[in-house]
């Protein structure tokens, strides 16, 4: 006769217990608050790894931005020039037509002030800023044209164009930061903080502001990034150590933070032009939507609460994989 013995077994508590969080970060700002923007978004705020809800509180879901340009690309890959058509020709309209697609925030790229690209000066970029104020009102990032001695010049203008309306500006690096603490202090916009990935200078550049008088808690981060296939598992490893860095009560390392999916992912060859044998007409528009997905997708579940995104279809897929992570969101 066999005789069966019930045995209990408790199964461990695996959780971590974290002693910090990451701040909360609210752009955009409505009638109530001296704006005109219709929404805000507010990011940031988990005290758990991604997606880990038994750790702890997730904090606000993950927030899509759409990258708008304030003078028509000369050259985009066909999939984007298709799916945006006319509207590429007005930082008004393209913003418009990204909101249709789904954007929460525009994300106005001010590439026209580019010495080499049409160096437009700053009352021409204060003007894109109010076109694009005037035709959507979701919240802006307002990005400048990446040459430090331009972007000294013309943000100091858009800053004072957007005064009242919380926009995030950027961008802060480490040896030219002081210019734009300065207006964003003075028109009460929140900060983004550049560094080409690497905790110690993304540190660097939170202290440097903070000295500065900028407060810590309104900081985004935007450490770069890269495209999958191009140093994606790198870009994660990083992003995977400041969040828990700041999990763990590491208050320089506490923001929210910004990914540019869309800009990497569709300057790759795979994205543009295939090399793969599987690849035919039929299915060749596919190759870059799927690559800014993945790579956005990838982003997420290193923790990044703001994504900046290009392709519409791409959106979409993000969106419901946000979906599928959050189901309570």
């Amino acid at each position: 006769m066999t005789t069966t013995t019930d045995v209990s077994i408790a199964i461990p508590d695996v959780a971590e217990k974290w002693g910090g969080g990451i701040n909360e970060v609210t752009i955009g700002a409505t009638a109530d608050s001296g704006g005109s923007r219709g929404s805000t978004v507010t990011i940031g705020g988990s005290k758990a790894v991604p997606f880990m809800s038994f750790e702890g509180s997730l904090g606000c879901k993950p927030a899509i931005a759409v990258e708008v340009w304030d003078i028509a690309p000369d050259a985009l890959p066909p999939q984007l020039s298709e799916a945006y058509g006319d509207s590429l020709n007005s930082p008004g309209a393209w913003a418009k037509k990204a909101v249709e697609f789904g954007a929460e925030l525009i994300c106005l790229r001010l590439m026209g002030a580019h010495p080499d690209v049409a160096d437009k000066s700053p009352d021409d970029c204060a003007a894109a800023v109010k076109e694009v104020l005037q035709a959507v009102d979701v919240p802006l990032i307002i990005w400048g044209c990446d040459v430090d001695e331009k972007d000294n010049q013309i943000l100091p203008a858009v800053s004072s164009a957007a005064n009242g309306e919380n926009c995030l500006i950027g961008t802060a690096k480490e040896k030219n930061y002081r210019t734009l603490v300065a207006v964003c202090l003075a028109d009460g916009h929140k900060l983004l903080a550049e560094s080409p990935l690497d905790i110690n200078i993304a540190k660097q550049v939170n202290i440097l502001c903070s000295d500065a008088g900028y407060p810590l808690e309104n900081i985004v981060v935007f450490p770069t990034t890269g495209a999958l296939g191009y140093g994606i598992e790198y870009v994660y490893s990083i992003q995977e150590r400041g969040r828990l860095a700041g999990l763990s009560g590491d208050k320089q390392l506490s923001q929210p933070v910004l990914c540019n999916v869309g800009y990497e992912a569709w300057r790759v060859k795979e994205a543009k032009d295939p090399p793969f044998d599987c690849v035919t007409d039929e299915n060749r528009d596919q190759w870059g939507v799927m690559w800014e997905a993945s790579t956005g997708v990838v982003l997420l579940q290193s923790g990044v609460e703001l994504l900046v995104m290009r392709h519409p279809k791409a959106i979409e897929y993000i969106n419901e994989a946000i979906k599928r992570f959050l189901p309570d969101k």
